[in-house]
Order: C-alpha cells, then sequence, then structure tokens
C-alpha cells in the first residue's frame, strides 16, 4: 500500500483499525479488490470468503453465509468527500463480485458511524447481525458493531 493511502487509513484509524506498513502489504495481497482513486483520495479494501484473513467481523459472515465479499475498509479523505468516491469504488466492487451471493459489511455502533450507516443504507443493505468485540485488553473496553448484507442479483 502507498504510504499516502497507508496515511489515509491510518488517520481513520478508529473507525478502520491502525495499520503498519507490512501489515498493509500483507491485506493488499490477500485481497479480493484493493482500489484507490488518485494518490490517496479514497481507498477500498474486500475480501471473498475464501481469504486467509484473522478478523472477528471476517470470521461471523463466514461462519453464516457460503459466499461473499466482505468489505474491509473503505474511506474518503475529507478533501475529496461529496464527490460520490465510495459510491463509485463500491459500484466497481459490486461489478467484481458477479457470482458471489452478496457484499457484507460492519459498521460501528458504539462508537457510533451516522455518515456510514446512512451511506450504506443508501447502497440497499440492510442489517443482519451484531456484536461486541474487545477493545485493547482492558473490560468493558471495545466497540459494537452491526453487520449489514446486500444481497446482489
Amino acid at each position: 500500500m502507498p504510504p499516502a493511502l497507508l496515511s489515509l487509513n491510518n488517520a481513520f484509524a478508529a473507525e478502520l483499525s491502525f495499520l503498519t506498513p507490512e501489515q498493509a502489504a500483507l491485506l493488499v495481497a490477500r485481497s479480493f479488490m484493493a482500489a484507490r482513486v488518485g494518490q490517496a483520495d479514497a481507498l477500498l479494501l474486500a475480501f471473498d470468503q475464501d481469504a486467509t484473513y484473522n478478523n472477528p467481523n471476517f470470521a461471523w459472515f463466514k461462519a453464516r453465509f457460503p459466499r461473499f465479499v466482505y468489505v474491509d475498509r473503505v474511506v474518503v479523505a475529507p478533501a475529496a468527500r461529496g464527490r460520490g468516491l465510495a459510491r463509485m469504488l463500491y459500484l466497481a466492487l459490486f461489478a467484481r463480485a458477479a457470482g458471489h451471493d452478496r457484499v457484507v459489511c460492519e459498521i460501528n455502533l458504539d462508537p457510533p458511524n451516522p455518515a456510514s450507516d446512512a451511506f450504506h443504507a443508501a447502497l440497499g443493505f440492510e442489517g443482519v447481525g451484531s456484536a461486541v468485540l474487545p477493545g485493547s485488553g482492558k473490560p468493558g473496553i471495545g466497540k459494537t458493531v452491526r453487520y449489514f448484507s446486500r444481497v446482489l442479483p
């Protein structure tokens, strides 16, 4: 992952999770789709059900759905927002995911992410579950996520 994209990801680590350069390179290598717009205007990283990916959200979907593409992270730089870049990345993903049953993702409930809620609802995603994920190892610190799915035609 180019340094500018890694910086974009890590600027939103609370929503996405912090990545080292080595972690980012491994994720990109294992991804179903890694796409960007511009040098670092927007980023989308997704995995299909066959990926080797040790992630509790991915595991939740893998336990429930036989064929899916999991959106691990999508982010748009603040200066590039409002131009439809995330929508463009998702439309490219929907086209590439032909043959899969659905595209899935999780959205933070606590801490909340209302912009992501609205964006995914507009794309036709529907809630399919939730989980409380462990935090930094301190009791009671973590985040609550909701799981969403968009069935593909």
